[in-house]
């Protein structure tokens, strides 16, 4: 180990701890950050002489390193057993969250809120497990509670313990959500990305949450809406949760509100997809709000003067920058202009008043999209010729997406099934026609008038972020089945994913946005140690996503045998913040 020295153009020296070695697979010799120190001229308000001090440090962490590669003997009887219920096995792979965890300032947030209420367990500890569970194996809290011993933590609370925090965590979503933001750094809020997801729940009786509405999964249970706002890094910034027969479009304007008031961020383009683009969202967002939008628009469900527009091939131009679908620019074509739109708007007395707003339309042609819509639409449109042919065989329930396209059918409104009528049932060719000519067609509908188009679809395509996190919530997080019933429970549920969500995604951002969630997931899931006797423990896992949480976070997984000692001593610099 060395002391390495690296003085940046700007003047400042920094410091760290480095280990030099040859890399035999390319024959040149490296190094590798150990510990990272901080600035020289930081580092001199702690220490009379920094470098003197560092030196030595690195010194006696070379002669330490020394003594542990000294063969150590341990024996082993082949006839020993193991005892009922044994589990040596603990996890590692959530050091790197837990650093995560303490940079964002959780444990001050959670030991504040412990100050407030009289119990005997601390907050903390419990949000502590909760979320490093609900990233590295969601289950229920019975389940999370009865693996807590695979972690290098003192966890001293009950089952009960948890249960009853769960009342406290949802006392505090909004306060959390605003620690949180204040102390994630740098972050860029002039554009932020809103949508909604939802998520259902398997039981019978609704209640003032559960809801039934409009499911993603096209479920008849009830459901949760949760609408989120993402910075353009993809960092989760707010969420709410509503009740599942709230209409996605009326989401948008309290939530916005919230976010202005309560996170302290100026004016902000709000990008959201088609469920969101109303004329009072456009209206209120930059009368009201005095922010900005960019909305996705369906031609087909555009009005006339759009229809009449994007049909209307002169002044396409080819797009100059492929999308990342598109193997041939060429077939991306793309015009625009600033319309002049007429509204009517209801304010909150529930009069009606019309009004203009000035907005631009960004419309474009992908030849991708084409095809894309027409092999969605092939199914729906294949078994409507079958239902056209044999309507008996099928039913509500069973023609869903193709009965449109079915001409003289109708269905029993008590049973769901085909009626016989005098008319036979025939494909309707011209509904199909009508569907195509729209095909391969999209719109963009803002009140940044002075972007360009360019600018304006760049922008727009960042909604994939958000689209992945809910994937992500709902894939690796497993936010439901949710195990829990009271409404406050539920609402700690969601908080808990939440903050998951938000460690993983600084997480992938820190290790430069090189690997997936899930991949970064399962390889901190895999990261463990086995006990082997003597406070001895063996490491057998490493891939690139550990190698890169060494390099960016100075915590080395590559180790075969550790100490008890050191391994706390890892997990205690992840707190040291």
């Amino acid at each position: 180990m060395y002391l390495k020295i690296m003085k940046y153009k700007n003047g400042r020296t920094y410091l760290s701890i480095a280990h030099g070695y040859r890399d035999k697979q390319r024959g040149v010799s490296t190094n590798k950050t150990i510990q990272k120190l901080g600035y020289l001229d930081e580092l001199q308000k702690e220490y009379d002489d920094p470098i003197d001090h560092f030196k030595k440090a690195a010194a006696q962490m070379t002669e330490k390193a020394e003594e542990e590669r000294l063969p150590r003997n341990i024996s082993f009887a082949i006839t020993e057993r193991l005892g009922k219920n044994t589990n040596n096995r603990k996890n590692i792979g959530y050091a790197p969250l837990s650093r995560i965890y303490h940079e964002i300032g959780l444990e001050d947030f959670f030991k504040n809120r412990s100050r407030n209420i009289k119990t005997n367990y601390n907050l903390n500890d419990i949000a502590k497990l909760l979320v490093f569970s609900r990233i590295l194996d969601p289950s229920s809290k019975k389940k999370t509670f009865e693996g807590k011993g695979k972690y290098f933590e003192s966890f001293d609370f009950s089952l009960s313990d948890v249960y009853r925090s769960l009342t406290y965590f949802a006392k505090h979503i909004e306060a959390c959500q605003q620690h949180i933001n204040e102390h994630i750094p740098n972050r860029n809020t002039e554009i932020v990305y809103y949508d909604l997801t939802n998520y259902y729940f398997e039981i019978d009786e609704q209640d003032t949450l559960r809801r039934k509405g409009v499911s993603k999964e096209h479920r008849s249970d009830p459901i949760i809406q949760m609408g989120l706002f993402e910075d353009s890094d993809g960092i989760p910034i707010s969420y709410k949760l509503f009740p599942g027969n709230t209409n996605d479009c009326e989401t948008l304007i309290p939530q916005t509100r919230e976010l202005r008031r309560d996170f302290s961020v100026g004016r902000v383009i709000v990008v959201a997809d088609k469920g969101i683009n109303t004329a009072k969202n456009c209206y209120y967002s930059t009368h009201n709000l005095q922010n900005g939008y960019v909305f996705s628009q369906t031609v087909r469900g555009g009005h006339k003067e759009l229809k009449d527009y994007v049909l209307e091939q002169s002044g396409y131009r080819v797009y100059n920058k492929s999308l990342p679908d598109d193997n041939n620019a060429s077939s991306f074509k793309i015009k625009s202009r600033i319309f002049p739109r007429e509204i009517e708007i209801e304010n909150a007395d529930g009069k009606k008043f019309k009004t203009r707003i000035d907005e631009k339309q960004v419309v474009f042609y992908s030849n991708d999209y084409d095809k894309k819509a027409k092999a969605d639409r092939a199914a729906a449109v294949q078994k409507a010729r079958q239902m056209a042919e044999n309507p008996a065989q099928y039913n509500r329930a069973t023609s869903y997406g193709a009965a449109k396209y079915v001409k003289n059918i109708e269905f029993d409104l008590k049973t769901g099934e085909i009626l016989t009528l005098k008319q036979k049932p025939v494909f309707d060719e011209a509904k199909l026609r009508e569907e195509e000519q729209w095909d391969g067609y999209y719109a963009i509908l803002t009140s940044e008038l002075d972007k360009t188009d360019e600018e304006i679809i760049e922008i727009y395509r960042g909604l994939w972020r958000i689209e992945e996190s809910f994937k992500v919530t709902k894939s690796d997080l497993e936010t439901r089945p949710v195990y829990v019933t009271r409404e406050d429970h539920i609402q700690a549920h969601f908080l808990i994913c939440f903050i998951s969500l938000v460690i993983v995604r600084l997480l992938q951002k820190n290790l430069k946005h090189k690997f997936s969630i899930p991949y970064i997931i399962e390889s901190l899931s895999n990261t463990s140690c086995s006990y082997l006797g003597e406070n001895l423990y063996l490491f057998d896992y490493s891939n690139d996503v550990t190698d890169a949480i060494c390099a960016e976070f100075g915590i080395d997984f590559n180790l075969k045998i550790r100490t008890l000692g050191d391994i706390k001593k890892i997990i205690a610099n992840t707190k040291k913040v």
